[in-house]
């Protein structure tokens, strides 16, 4: 899009130089509707009704320009004997020009000179990349999206950017109903990675294990109370790794703010709203941890014990 942008801006200031018109402000201030960042949010369908408008006019325009660029350059061709005095007083415009002397590549970069070839370009770029089966960089789409745009790049000669807007829309839906709340699950509700989530609950079965076979042998050999108390380290852990593994957090980094981003790769939480979430489930995650273990500690230290 802003490629299509940056050709119209310097269509329309080639038209400017070779025209110049008194009230030149008035198409400068039209023109400004085409050099607009893209500010908005979301694919083509998502944005608001100002941007939308001046995207269906740059892809209309884009159209238009393309059904009359080969009349133009052929009426150009024709006439270029009788008129080249007069080419060599004004500057040539360049949409007439060939792409391979406006500028030595085919650079999107605002510093060089954008030819509708280099929009071409731009469009088979994407379809042979990320669009067509097997591609470097495949994007799965439904069947009939991908046929639609072969369609028009191909068969229709289209390059303007709502070419890609079924796609567009396609792949944003996708990834709000699909991949976003996944997202918000794994870094917004917790701080955890999928292989650190499976090795504390690992760690919790073996802690629960070894707590429940040192809890019963107190018990059954009578044991006094003190040493009982020593089975609050085991039922300590496997509470707190229990509670990790069932809320996907680790409580203490947590509140420490931290969030892992690899397999025991820690970083920094910068979002205030994401930490404040952390430290709200991190708190009910100890919370649970320490009255499970209060419960198990109470049961196996205070029953009346037996020896076999």
């Amino acid at each position: 899009m802003s490629l299509c942008r940056h050709y119209v801006r310097e269509l329309r200031r080639s038209v400017l130089l070779d025209t110049p018109d008194p009230e030149k402000s008035g198409s400068l201030r039209s023109s400004n509707d085409f050099q607009s960042d893209d500010t908005g949010q979301g694919p083509s369908g998502y944005g608001n009704g100002e941007r939308r408008n001046r995207d269906t006019r740059l892809s209309a325009f884009l159209r238009s320009e393309g059904h009359t660029s080969g009349q133009s350059i052929h009426s150009t061709n024709s006439n270029q004997s009788p008129h080249r005095t007069h080419s060599n007083d004004q500057p040539l415009r360049p949409s007439n020009l060939d792409p391979a002397h406006t500028t030595g590549n085919t650079s999107n970069s605002p510093g060089h000179t954008v030819t509708r070839a280099d929009i071409r370009a731009s469009a088979e770029r994407i379809l042979y990349t990320y669009l067509l089966p097997g591609s470097e960089r495949e994007v799965i789409l439904p069947e009939n999206i991908v046929e639609d745009i072969v369609h028009m790049i191909e068969r229709e000669g289209r390059d303007d950017p709502e070419v890609f807007d079924t796609a567009k829309d396609y792949v944003f839906q996708a990834m709000e109903r699909d991949a976003f709340p996944g997202y918000l699950q794994a870094k917004a509700l917790g701080n955890l990675v999928p292989p650190s989530i499976l090795a504390r609950l690992a760690l919790a079965l073996a802690s629960f294990g070894g707590g429940f076979w040192a809890a019963f042998y107190v018990v059954l050999t009578d044991q006094p109370r003190l040493t009982r108390c020593w089975v609050i380290l085991p039922f300590a852990f496997a509470a707190y790794f229990l509670s990790s593994y069932q809320y996907k957090i680790d409580p203490i980094f947590a509140l420490a703010g931290f969030s892992e981003y690899t397999f025991f790769t820690w970083a920094r939480i910068r979002e205030p709203y994401v930490r404040s979430l952390l430290i709200k489930r991190a708190t009910v995650s100890l919370l649970l941890a320490v009255f499970v273990t209060l419960a198990l500690c109470v049961l196996f230290i205070f029953v009346p014990g037996t020896r076999l």
